[in-house]
């Protein structure tokens, strides 16, 4: 039954792409981003149902009377409690009668579409890391958590993009904008190791791209972007405790706090003075009815129907992985090329730099982080790609022993012109019968070394002998991830889906369904040409975009960037119908 829905409508066929200047977007991916705009405008632009009734001008919440302390610590908490959140204010079912616009109910629905989120994560942890590659079922509600984070970080984007027209920090409310703003950030981080964790192609070549940029902090070392069982970790366990906090603390600042009142004209500063303490002052104008858990309730219904909907008819992509073994059979000289480069330390791997070899090849801006952050995961490039996979296999091929004895034995030097030689050679491989065949040259024994190593990985040897070099569980890929990084197949198989760095790639997903358009602004820099060419492009995109997250945190406190909703007056459609009544 999933099968036949999901084949509806096939998203697996070749992403179409729209470019100007710099700008490169799939066109799924402007779906998403224009879905967003206009469901944004209909909700500034809907009339909102007119309550039935109107309670009277009375701030919103229970006043209870403290409780004789006595001296007690646990008294004193409970009414200090009281007073700042009473159940009136945790639980309301009042708001004021301003609150007349659809952009309010966006933030109820972005904790909907979190709820779903987290119920079909709770059934694929369940289910297995393999259980929705190899279950039509298990695929299915992989659809509907794909769909759900789509909708999750769509709802809470516009959520804050309503709050920013109305300058919604204003009376003492910066800590529930920047709480806001904490838990966008958190939740991108949150999508992003969720990708990271899903072991397919896509998770693959995120992972091998976003490596460099990580490693470019010093931070490649402690959060490893190549060891999906420490992503799932981060993704289902410690991120969401962080979120979670975020998220609790924010709404509590709303509850605490209320919501902001409508933006005012003053023109004198003893009228801008009473106008400020006003907005920090409790609403004391007229209320209407409100039934959070109705709304609560509605939105969740809504929001399961959209998901189930999506996840019927699109699916979602899952593009098998790459492996050695995969590689070595559909593109062997490409494989015997890069074995010989791992041979011969000319790889991308082998001059790296920390977290992987002893070079100063490492990103710099004043200080080289990467540098700071030193060699934690030592990567001999000739040793551990092919010399001692061949060594476990030699006994009993004499051959094979021989060439390896007489490699190890012969000077660097000797190495060198072995190395050089095969490689320029092998440009010229032809394959007879599955049979390579090398032109003759002053190579010594790479040549036997060589064939035997693209024998062992088409057998799929290499995969395994790679992720048996762990100490614990085998879900750390960096090794065969970043041996198969060094060839042409993996980066030409990217660069096919679109995704490599110059096509705005960290935004996009195979096939034709929508990637990461949040991520916009991070992949901006690398489209920039004075950035693209540098040598700390990754660096320089982590600085730029943390700068730009930290501006958008300090929005409350930066003139000129908080007045901006005044001067661009989108509030007065939000408010239209209250102020219709003044």
């Amino acid at each position: 039954m999933f099968s036949y829905l999901a084949a509806l409508v096939n998203l697996n066929h070749p992403q179409h792409y729209i470019h100007w200047s710099i700008f490169t977007v799939s066109v799924a991916n402007l779906i998403i981003i224009g879905t967003m705009v206009v469901i944004f405008g209909l909700a500034i632009l809907l009339p909102f149902p007119k309550p039935k009734e109107q309670y009277a001008a009375e701030p919103i919440g229970i006043d209870h009377a403290p409780i004789e302390s006595n001296g007690m610590w646990t008294s004193r908490l409970r009414n200090y409690l009281l007073r700042i959140l009473p159940p009136g204010k945790l639980i309301p079912d009042r708001q004021p009668s301003y609150v007349g616009s659809w952009i309010y109910v966006f933030g109820v629905a972005t904790l909907a579409a979190l709820g779903l989120v987290v119920a079909s994560g709770i059934a694929l942890a369940i289910g297995g890391v393999d259980w929705w590659h190899q279950s039509s079922l298990g695929h299915f509600v992989n659809s509907i958590h794909l769909w759900g984070v789509e909708l999750f970080m769509a709802f809470m984007v516009i959520h804050l993009w309503g709050k920013f027209w109305m300058a919604a920090w204003r009376g003492k409310r910066a800590l529930t904008w920047m709480t806001g703003v904490l838990a966008f950030a958190v939740s991108i981080l949150e999508a992003f190791t969720g990708y990271l964790s899903q072991q397919n192609f896509d998770s693959q070549w995120i992972a091998t791209n976003g490596k460099d940029a990580i490693n470019a902090t010093g931070l490649g070392s402690f959060f490893n972007l190549m060891n999906f069982g420490q992503m799932l970790t981060w993704h289902i366990l410690v991120i969401p405790l962080i979120l979670f906090s975020f998220i609790a603390f924010h709404i509590i600042l709303v509850r605490v706090r209320g919501v902001s009142h409508p933006i005012q004209e003053a023109k004198s500063k003893e009228a801008k003075k009473a106008l400020k303490k006003a907005d920090a002052a409790s609403w004391r104008g007229p209320n209407r009815k409100y039934d959070i858990l109705k709304e609560g309730t509605i939105a969740t219904v809504i929001v399961l129907l959209l998901v189930l909907g999506l996840a019927s008819v699109l699916s979602s992509p899952d593009d098998p992985p790459v492996t050695v073994a995969t590689w070595a059979k559909l593109a062997p000289a490409d494989f015997m090329a890069t074995a010989a480069s791992e041979l011969a330390g000319t790889s991308e791997t082998a001059n790296y730099g920390p977290p992987y070899s002893h070079t100063n090849k490492a990103q710099r801006i004043v200080i080289s982080w990467q540098m700071l952050g030193g060699v934690r995961q030592p990567i001999n490039t000739a040793q551990t790609f092919v010399l001692s996979p061949l060594e476990k296999v030699s006994v009993g091929n004499v051959v094979l022993t021989k060439a390896i004895i007489r490699y190890n034995q012969a000077s660097a030097s000797k190495q060198q012109i072995w190395s050089k030689s095969y490689l320029k050679a092998v440009t010229s491989v032809h394959f007879r019968n599955g049979l390579a065949y090398v032109p003759k040259a002053n190579d010594g024994p790479v040549p036997i070394l060589i064939s035997n190593e693209l024998n062992l990985a088409r057998s799929g040897a290499i995969d395994a002998d790679l992720l048996a070099q762990q100490p614990f569980y085998g879900t750390n890929y960096t090794k065969p991830l970043l041996f198969i990084e060094d060839g042409n197949y993996f980066s030409s198989l990217a660069q096919k889906d679109h995704l490599t760095g110059s096509q705005w790639g960290v935004m996009n997903e195979t096939g034709s369904f929508p990637g990461q358009p949040w991520l916009w602004l991070y992949t901006l820099w690398y489209q920039v040409p004075s950035f693209s060419t540098s040598a700390n492009v990754d660096l320089i995109a982590i600085y730029l975009t943390g700068l730009a997250t930290l501006l958008l945190l300090l929005v409350p406190f930066i003139p000129g960037i908080r007045d901006i909703p005044k001067v661009i007056p989108i509030h007065k459609l939000i408010w239209r119908q209250w102020n219709s009544k003044k």
